[in-house]
């Protein structure tokens, strides 16, 4: 079946059923990385080798079993479905950003602060309104290029091994990308990887964005703030996704007790309960954007 095909159908599934309630793989495989992570990285001692070790233990079977299954005759086009559907995250991360808008609006920002906590690392107990808005909109925009258009951009490359790499990856920098005490040495390989496989789909994302906002401010966020961003791949992402909304984003903000000046990000009013909602309605177009795309691509070469 062509890649096309499965792209819709991974989309579709996604949309009608969202994650697995039981026995997510992705919560299994967690629970597995955590335990490699337990042994490798005793008391936090793990050097950067014990990181590299750590993470192909964790990434390298799974994705050598997707490649196997992929192969499979007759059935291979549904392991590639079903492994594009698993890794997909956008209902999900519908789900979790659009109550934190709701509870906004309806002036509960109690709600919204634990909301939002669902969705980010930083300390969500003492933030204000903007504050809580500028967390959720930031994470809708950089979980959708994780969580969606780089997951449909590693099914387009590789097939089933390429989003199962991708996404244990970039759940493993999730886990261990840090820069702590515990995970400054062995997070390392894993916050580095997910930079390389992260680093074409988060410019393709961030153009996505600015095609589909405002686009001369996408632009010039993207070329003029990115930089400033830590990350490499979610400075362009945000930045630009920013400027298309028109708001400002970035800024201060506490984790694990620290706090962090980040640059600014985008241009004009501060994030409200509307910015997410537009957040999410930004990444809903990308997604028939790429699909319409992926789709024509593969008319025109058949």
């Amino acid at each position: 079946m062509s890649m096309a095909l499965l792209c819709v159908a991974g989309v579709a599934l996604d949309a009608l059923f969202g994650e697995p309630q039981r026995r997510h793989p992705l919560v299994a495989f967690g629970n597995f990385a955590s335990a490699v992570e337990r042994r490798l990285n005793a008391g936090g001692r793990g050097w950067r080798s014990h990181g590299v070790s750590a993470w192909l233990i964790s990434v390298v079977p799974l994705t050598l079993l997707a490649l196997l299954l992929s192969w499979l005759p007759l059935i291979g086009w549904l392991v590639d479905a079903l492994a594009l559907y698993c890794a997909l995250g956008m209902r999900s991360l519908g789900e979790h950003v659009l109550p934190v808008a709701q509870a906004l609006r309806q002036g509960n920002l109690a709600e919204a602060r634990r909301r939002v906590g669902y969705l980010v690392s930083r300390e969500t107990a003492e933030l204000d309104e903007p504050a809580v808005a500028r967390a959720a909109t930031e994470s809708v925009l950089e979980n959708g290029s994780d969580a969606v258009f780089a997951t449909l951009f590693w099914f387009i490359v590789a097939g089933a091994p390429g989003v199962v790499l991708y996404r244990l990856s970039n759940t493993l920098d999730a886990m261990w990308g840090y820069r702590n005490a515990r995970f400054e040495r062995f997070g390392w390989a894993a916050a580095r990887i997910d930079d390389g496989l992260n680093y074409v789909p988060a410019r393709l994302v961030a153009l996505t964005y600015a095609v589909l906002g405002k686009t001369r401010l996408a632009l010039r966020c993207w070329r003029r703030q990115a930089p400033l961003w830590d990350s490499p791949s979610a400075g362009p992402v945000m930045a630009a996704g920013a400027g298309a909304l028109g708001v400002e984003l970035g800024g201060p903000a506490v984790y694990h007790g620290e706090l962090h000046e980040r640059a600014r990000l985008g241009e004009g009013p501060v994030a409200d309960a509307q910015a997410i909602e537009r957040g999410w309605n930004l990444v809903q177009r990308g997604v028939w954007l790429w699909l319409l795309v992926i789709c024509v691509g593969a008319y025109l070469n058949a």
